[in-house]
């Protein structure tokens, strides 16, 4: 079991749904985005998504592109980003941080070491949005040996013929991104969303949590009625970028999080 396992566990208890967000490393720079960081479990957040910042960001709109851009002019590196969750664990064992982003600055690291400073660092899954399933090998099966949950991505996309592949190697939860093309590009809507979390869920038994597209309480209420809750980046980051007070940004964060646990 997991740190995201127990969430969820204890979430279904009190028939509660998940508040996920991300945040990207380093963004504007590493003292505020940590303390941004610190602060999200007291705003009601389930589960942390920490981006790791990357050159190419393939799957981002320009709101996380951006945040990417400040955090590595800012010097951020992945052993800072690790770095920063060893500084978050000193005061929380509780709350699961997932790692997003992409494979390059893994690879660069190396697979074995990557996995085993990660874990020493707290972190508790990944998302690697640019290995598919065909690359399990590479690693999606050392994480799980290692003890991290690898979640993966289901798309509007997403056939019936893909989706056992897709399902094969994940665990902690599914991840459906709810629109086509990238993040922050349009608005997600429940009752599009609803079936297609329905035909994930019968083929697992992982909690299907949506993304992309939700960005006010209300709609963070809407997604996660339809799902075992949802997760909310762009809108958090746009805060961020525009310079907002770290009070104000976690403000908006717990009315986010009001929304999804109203559900």
């Amino acid at each position: 079991m997991t740190r995201i396992d127990d969430t969820f566990a204890r979430l279904r208890a009190v028939r509660k749904k998940a508040f996920v967000a991300y945040i990207m490393a380093g963004d504007p720079d590493a003292e505020t985005s940590l303390a941004v960081m610190k602060g999200m479990p007291g705003a009601g957040v389930d589960i942390i998504e920490l981006g790791m910042p990357f050159t190419d960001p393939m799957a981002d709109g320009p709101t996380i592109q951006l945040a990417g851009q400040r955090s590595l002019e800012g010097g951020m590196t992945l052993d800072k980003t690790l770095a920063m969750a060893r500084a978050f664990r000193a005061d929380d064992q509780i709350t699961p941080i997932v790692m997003m982003g992409y494979y390059n600055p893994i690879y660069s690291r190396g697979v074995d070491r990557f996995l085993t400073d990660a874990k020493a660092a707290g972190i508790d899954g990944l998302i690697v949005v640019d290995l598919p399933p065909e690359e399990d090998t590479e690693l999606c099966l050392p994480a799980q040996a290692a003890g991290l949950n690898f979640i993966r991505l289901a798309t509007p996309t997403t056939d019936a013929k893909r989706l056992p592949k897709v399902l094969q190697n994940t665990s902690g939860f599914v991840y459906y991104v709810s629109v086509t093309g990238i993040t922050g590009a349009a608005a997600a809507v429940a009752t599009e969303v609803a079936p297609e979390v329905a035909r994930i869920k019968a083929s697992t038994n992982l909690p299907v949590i949506v993304g992309f597209g939700i960005n006010t309480p209300a709609s963070a209420r809407a997604i996660a009625s339809v799902a075992d809750g949802c997760v909310v980046g762009s809108a958090i980051v746009k805060d961020i970028g525009a310079g907002k007070p770290v009070a104000d940004v976690l403000a908006n964060i717990a009315a986010l999080a009001s929304g999804a646990h109203a559900a």
